[in-house]
């Protein structure tokens, strides 16, 4: 007995030494002076979304027309690293770019989010993004005829193809100046996919065009001599040195492997954050205050301890937000009170099965083992079900889905442990040997005469 009242004051500990984290570094945060780098607890403040934050939300349509459907998805991809490079060298506190839809509708309608905190001035975040280049070679049209009449006024589409190397196989771009002519040129270095790509189509196209094409445009029309390995090649121009600078800088910041084009734009400025932040932690309070008046009014002691684990289980979550951490929106404290009402949900399964077994004629101690071990299943199950819904959610869902469901399922997965392990160890610890009157309206089930008693048990057998 004492080794479990010994387990029980330190899970107390422990949780009023996370209470003390959660506050202290939330504080700390707040008091941070502006420009301030986070040290110490500081570093472990929420991470708010973009509706509690405010910033600007960008949604940004990819021309994947010229893709094969199994290369949709790999591009969207490296666009998204691409452009979460391209942000990150200009200091954007916690950007979120995300895909939607890659590889699934083949349609030319994929789409990439970019959510800036912070940033509210539009026209800045699309300049972020749009000066980043769209690099790629294209080889002669086998089929063009350059003899026919009107050929002067033909389509690069008519008399270039395009090939599988894109900027996205670009390693580095540096400036350099031809040692003959001191003409600037910039000097390109290809990954290791990118450097096979690179010789196979200059191996292919000896004594042929090979051009080099940005932002649609050429900028480059070499002929190409002889197959060229080790994953070089130059763009050479009517460059100026600022020029061809500002293009080596737009190149290592990242080149597109697809075009993309503007289509929806949202700021929502820091007041509008504040107040939506505000109404979820109200929402917050008032649910849990109204929870805990439930639990010690219907179950009394039982709900005492069921009120203190759940304190608990607030500040672990709570402090695992922080650690983890994770980008909180509102949808996601929503998650996080909805799974604040599954962890209540356990406890009432399990407080209604002990009164069964106290109404039943057993011993407080067996009522209690008896009502956490036959209510288990009830609540295995619908956490699992729970969980499985959350992690469905977590996968499919867009961004807003998936904050909802990443809180939610945490929720999930700490309640389990606080409405079944901490709550029966506190009842655990009060050692009641005896029943009587008191006990039984301690316990919230009532007085029971012999007559009932006997009548229950009967029914029980």
């Amino acid at each position: 007995m004492w080794k479990k009242r010994i387990t029980a004051l330190l899970i107390l500990l422990v949780g009023v030494g996370l209470g003390f984290f959660v506050y202290k570094s939330e504080v700390s945060h707040r008091n941070l002076a502006p420009e301030t780098e986070a040290t110490g607890l500081a570093k472990y403040d929420f991470k708010l979304g973009l509706d509690l934050s405010g910033g600007t939300h960008l949604v940004y349509k990819a021309d994947v027309t010229e893709l094969g459907q199994n290369d949709i998805k790999d591009s969207m991809d490296s666009l998204r690293d691409v452009i979460e490079r391209r942000i990150n060298i200009f200091g954007v506190s916690e950007p979120v770019i995300q895909v939607q839809n890659a590889g699934f509708t083949g349609n030319g309608e994929e789409r990439l989010i970019v959510d800036l905190p912070g940033v509210t001035d539009v026209g800045e975040a699309i300049k972020m993004i749009g000066q980043t280049p769209v690099l790629d070679f294209r080889t002669e049209n086998p089929a063009f005829d350059r003899t026919k009449a009107g050929a002067e006024k033909a389509s690069y589409d008519e008399i270039f193809v395009r090939t599988d190397l894109t900027g996205k196989y670009l390693d580095k771009a540096t400036l350099e100046f031809n040692q003959t002519t001191g003409e600037p040129v910039v000097s390109l270095v290809f990954d290791e996919d990118g450097a096979k790509l690179f010789e196979k189509i200059t191996g292919e196209n000896v004594n042929k065009t090979v051009a080099i094409f940005l932002d649609g445009e050429p900028i480059s029309v070499p002929v190409v001599n002889e197959a060229i390995s080790g994953g070089k090649a130059q763009i050479s121009g009517n460059f100026t040195p600022t020029e061809a600078k500002l293009l080596v800088g737009r190149l290592n910041s990242g080149a597109l492997p697809v075009s993309i084009s503007l289509i929806s734009t949202q700021t929502i400025g820091p007041s509008l954050g504040d107040e939506a932040t505000t109404a979820g932690i109200n929402a917050a309070i008032i649910g849990l205050l109204a929870i805990a008046i439930f639990l010690i009014f219907w179950y009394r002691l039982p709900g005492l301890l069921a009120v203190i684990a759940l304190s608990l289980y607030i500040v672990v979550v709570l402090s695992l937000f922080k650690i983890i951490p994770v980008t909180l929106t509102a949808a996601g404290i929503a998650g996080f009170i909805i799974s604040i009402g599954i962890a209540v949900d356990a406890n009432v399964l399990i407080f209604e099965r002990m009164k069964e077994e106290l109404r039943g004629g057993d011993e407080v101690t067996d009522s209690i083992h008896h009502g956490f071990k036959r209510a288990w299943f009830s609540v295995r199950d619908s956490n699992i079900s729970s969980i499985i819904t959350s992690l469905i959610l977590f996968w499919f869902g867009t961004s807003l889905i998936k904050g909802f469901a990443l809180t939610f399922l945490i929720g999930v997965l700490v309640s389990m442990i606080s409405a079944i392990s901490v709550t029966r160890l506190f009842l655990y610890c009060l050692n009641f040997k005896k029943r009587n009157g008191f006990i039984n309206f301690l316990f919230g089930s009532g007085f029971t005469n012999a007559k009932s008693l006997a009548s229950s048990k009967e029914v029980s057998k």
